[in-house]
């Protein structure tokens, strides 16, 4: 494990990220193919696909339609039959974001309990003759994907009322938790990413980077968290998480601002996660260890620095074919819980919700996929360190998928090989051909905010 130090740098640029075409409808039937294939190996002969505003993310994989406001079901039959989709009133005007719609291949139902309470309701079939009339009864095997999954395969957290109509038209062992067909660490669809959502989730991980690194460097004295975040130049792209920037002398985790004013010796965490990208970074309003509490003053040597030591090692080890189940164990180990805190997964995956699932856990015997986007998410807090982070995107790819992602996206790859020189010439930070940065703050972690040139390296 090197040491870490501390050097001067002007942050690099790596430029804007261009947004790939949006989604076309051949990848989206591949989905839906692939979702069949799944089924039959479960013996599935329905999937009922569940979103509502939050919980939006397997629909919209299959879809490319994300629910505003209201509940929607998407119900895919294994015969072939063309997938029928039901929204609220609100939502059908919505539904043409949806290339499968446009092109004919999706159909469309409008059930209006999926709307907002007390608009019109007596213009919609039960939805017991819905689920019906697609085949669905006495004897037939039901997947429900909601956005969880459970040991028990008959725990279903989808609204009761859709359940209890499912269970009532097949059976109560018929209709089983399907979730992990989409979302399982070591095979879901969506743990792995195809060149196009890399594309796309390098477009969200820049902007998303470039907005925190606006708000890092426009820290000062006096000024509101508010004003913070509207250095972050948000531009109404979808949000996956609440945008935040948090200060004070020991700021509530995960609150949002409040109008605390930044000062020097408190604590300040920001982040913005745009959907398939969080960006984060934590440290104190300081221009060096005078300005800290004098119990942490030794924040670089003794927890800043390491910390950055042991992600350093993280990464190199972070490869097609690693244990995640041994990546853990070097955070459980030289990070330890007393000290540091860490509590969540070392890391997890993400994709358009921002965590999907993780394969990080102990004695995980799941070993990483090419396509995986992984959100370098490793959390350590302390009563007298405070924090620090080095929290960005980064997918692994193999020399097949490296090659098509630099012969469809071309700026994409060379912005992620640029990242790479970056994080190896300057930070000295050693990554296995696999793993391409996303975002264009790659791993510039600066303990004290207000000296924010002065950032963490590995020792030559």
């Amino acid at each position: 494990m090197r040491k870490h130090r501390l050097i001067e740098i002007d942050w690099p640029e790596f430029g804007p990220a261009e947004a790939p075409p949006p989604i076309p409808a051949a990848e989206l039937r591949r989905r839906l193919d692939s979702a069949r294939a799944a089924m039959a190996a479960r013996g599935l002969g329905h999937l009922v696909v569940y979103g509502d505003r939050e919980h939006f993310a397997n629909l919209a994989y299959l879809t490319g339609f994300d629910p505003r406001w209201e509940e929607a079901v998407l119900v895919l039959a294994a015969d072939g039959r063309r997938p029928l989709i039901l929204v609220g009133n609100e939502c059908e005007g919505y539904l043409r974001i949806s290339p499968l719609v446009v092109e004919g291949e999706l159909r469309a139902e409008r059930y209006q309990p999926f709307s907002l309470v007390d608009q019109p309701m007596n213009d919609s079939r039960a939805l017991r003759d819905i689920l019906a009339d697609e085949g669905i009864g006495p004897g037939a095997k039901v997947g429900c994907v909601g956005w969880k999954y459970f040991r028990d395969p008959h725990a279903i957290e989808v609204p009761a009322f859709i359940v209890d109509t499912l269970r009532d038209l097949a059976s109560r062992d018929g209709v089983v938790n399907a979730s992990a067909i989409f979302m399982a660490a070591a095979d879901g669809l969506r743990a792995s990413s195809s060149a196009h959502e890399i594309a796309m989730f390098e477009h969200l991980n820049v902007l998303a980077s470039e907005g925190v690194r606006r708000m890092l460097l426009g820290i000062e004295e006096g000024v509101t968290d508010h004003q913070i975040v509207q250095r972050a130049q948000y531009d109404g792209t979808p949000l996956g998480a609440f945008l935040n920037a948090k200060t004070g002398p020991s700021p509530i985790p995960l609150a949002s601002p409040s109008g605390a004013r930044v000062a020097r010796g408190h604590r300040f965490t920001c982040n913005i996660c745009y959907r398939g990208s969080n960006i984060c970074r934590a440290g104190w309003v300081a221009a060096g260890p005078a300005d800290l509490p004098a119990d942490a003053r030794d924040y670089v040597d003794a927890f800043a620095g390491p910390y950055f030591s042991v992600m350093a090692e993280w990464l190199r080890r972070l490869d097609v074919g690693a244990s995640a189940g041994e990546l853990t164990a070097l955070i459980a180990e030289h990070l330890p819980f007393d000290r540091y805190g860490i509590f969540l997964n070392p890391g997890h995956l993400i994709h358009l919700d921002e965590w999907l699932s993780s394969p990080f856990y102990a004695g995980s015997d799941v070993r990483l996929r090419s396509g995986m986007t992984i959100q370098i998410d490793v959390i350590p807090s302390s009563p007298v360190y405070y924090s620090t982070r080095m929290e960005d995107g980064v997918v692994l790819a193999d020399a097949t998928l490296r090659a098509e992602l630099a012969a469809r996206f071309p700026a994409c790859h060379a912005r992620c090989m640029a990242r790479r020189a970056f994080m190896r010439d300057v930070l000295g930070l050693e990554l296995p051909d696999a793993v391409l940065p996303l975002s264009n703050i790659p791993a510039i972690v600066p303990p004290f905010l207000l000296r924010p040139r002065t950032v963490l390296a590995l020792g030559r």
